[in-house]
């Protein structure tokens, strides 16, 4: 089913009252937009396990959240306080579907003259729209659970194009993606044991990767550093000989096809997935070197973006792709990635109402609908993602620096801390940017705070509801009949 388009904001002054009437009689009228326009095989050295230099290339990710000469906040060109003025009062999320595609087609261009699979991390966001936008692109999948794999399926993605990653997958999710044809990563011995169990339930033979811990810093917040010694994903270098002889102890039931390592995620030096890969291509010898037909190098995802949109220089798709197309070339591999964030934090805010501002002894406070509830990254990582108003504020608005709170009963209900803001009417529309991953993916119902509605911007203009917002009502249904 098509994502459901609902209606267009136009400067008619019955344009609330007439969105209103349309939405409640008839959720699936669509009236256009109108569109504001103001804007050789030989040893390789590791490199530098620590790099100290950033990419010199500016990033290709034009942002498709634009603050125009008017004071209002856009979204390709659609003012977002007329969308706000036409949805449910209650926090959202909205995307841009051309900003998705743009940076689907950065990796794209960045891969030509490699055989690849660009396998988006679920995870990162798994809305279904999103999910089959992404598959039409040409994109695979990367999946941590068997209801990612469930979803990646029913969202049309080729199974031979997934990759099943995580490290306790479960054996019945194991033998659904046996049945499949997924490629699968092994990440323990017990892992192993079960991806043996699930081949043979299923009577296929699984195509496996190694995933091998690099041991290389990705110098990132320690929650989301994956490829370090101590990481709880993977296995370490020393223990490759037993995984190899375990392999060819089931013949029938494993091939192995690959090597695979994650380091991490908000990376932004891309150096460091070149030693990574210089690791990796040779182990990649040492086991061509057993009689093992591997063809395949996963080098895992975790490109970081701008999330304080203050002009910083970071690496884009094809900076990354280059570190290791010659190491790539080289062994003729086929490379797979596992992009999430980079293809779709930068397409996404989430949109709050101000409930009102208030100070407290030396601290002043806006306080929002939004909450930690529908966006933790701030509260869970202490992360930065920056924060805008909607609209102008009155000429006399004074400017303060505030935090940005929510109204759920934790300290650490915040979506921003010491943001030097206009302070903002009561009603205002104010933003948390780059909210496409791990945001709603994340969200949940503490103190009965509904999950949001998503919309997206499409490529026409117009606007559409590509999620529906939980109700209290889908609370209950969870204790019926019982």
């Amino acid at each position: 089913m098509a994502a459901t388009n609902l209606y267009s904001p136009s400067p008619s002054p019955s344009l609330s009252s007439t969105l209103k009437h349309s939405l409640n009689s008839n959720p699936f009228h669509r009236i256009p937009f109108r569109l504001h326009k103001p804007f050789l095989k030989t040893p390789l050295s590791l490199k530098a396990v620590l790099s100290q230099n950033p990419s010199k290339t500016q990033t290709q990710f034009q942002h498709c959240f634009s603050k125009s000469s008017d004071g209002f906040l856009y979204c390709e060109g659609i003012k977002v306080q007329d969308i706000m003025e036409s949805v449910d009062k209650r926090p959202f999320y909205l995307y841009s579907k051309p900003q998705i595609t743009r940076n689907v087609e950065a990796y794209k261009e960045a891969l030509e003259g490699l055989n690849s699979i660009i396998g988006y991390a679920i995870k990162a966001n798994n809305n279904l729209k999103v999910l089959e936008h992404l598959r039409k692109l040409g994109c695979g999948a990367v999946l941590v659970s068997g209801n990612e794999l469930r979803l990646a399926l029913h969202a049309g993605f080729d199974p031979t194009k997934c990759i099943f990653n995580g490290n306790g997958k479960l054996l019945e999710d194991l033998v659904l993606a046996a049945e499949q044809g997924v490629f699968v990563n092994v990440d323990s011995e017990f892992d192993l044991d079960n991806i043996v169990a699930a081949a043979r339930i299923a009577g296929k033979k699984v195509n496996v990767l190694l995933r091998i811990n690099p041991d290389v810093d990705p110098q990132v917040h320690p929650y989301v550093a994956t490829g370090n010694k101590n990481s709880k994903f993977g296995i370490r270098n020393e223990k490759l000989q037993w995984f190899l002889d375990a392999v060819k102890a089931h013949p029938d039931e494993l091939k192995l096809v690959g090597a695979h390592c994650h380091l991490g995620s908000t990376i932004t030096k891309v150096d460091i997935f070149r030693d990574a890969a210089v690791l990796m291509v040779n182990y990649i010898d040492e086991i061509r070197d057993q009689g093992f037909e591997v063809d395949y190098l996963n080098i895992g995802g975790g490109l970081g973006i701008d999330y304080y949109h203050a002009g910083a220089i970071l690496p884009t798709p094809r900076d990354l792709i280059n570190t290791v197309r010659e190491l790539v070339l080289s062994r003729n591999l086929n490379l797979i990635i596992e992009p999430g964030r980079s293809v779709i934090a930068n397409t996404c805010c989430l949109v709050n109402r101000v409930t009102g501002v208030k100070t407290n002894g030396t601290k002043n406070f806006i306080v929002i609908d939004g909450s930690m509830a529908e966006l933790i990254r701030p509260s869970l990582y202490d992360a930065y993602q920056h924060i805008e108003l909607v609209a102008p504020t009155p000429p006399d608005s004074e400017i303060s620096t505030f935090d940005v709170v929510g109204p759920v009963c934790e300290s650490a209900d915040f979506l921003g801390k010491q943001r030097e803001l206009p302070t903002p009417p009561k009603g205002a529309g104010l933003v948390v940017h780059d909210a496409g991953a791990y945001c709603m993916s994340m969200a949940s119902t503490y103190n009965l705070k509904m999950r949001p509605p998503e919309y997206w911007v499409e490529e026409d203009g117009s606007v559409s509801k590509i999620r529906h917002g939980e109700t209290f009502d889908d609370h209950l249904r969870f204790f019926e009949n019982l």
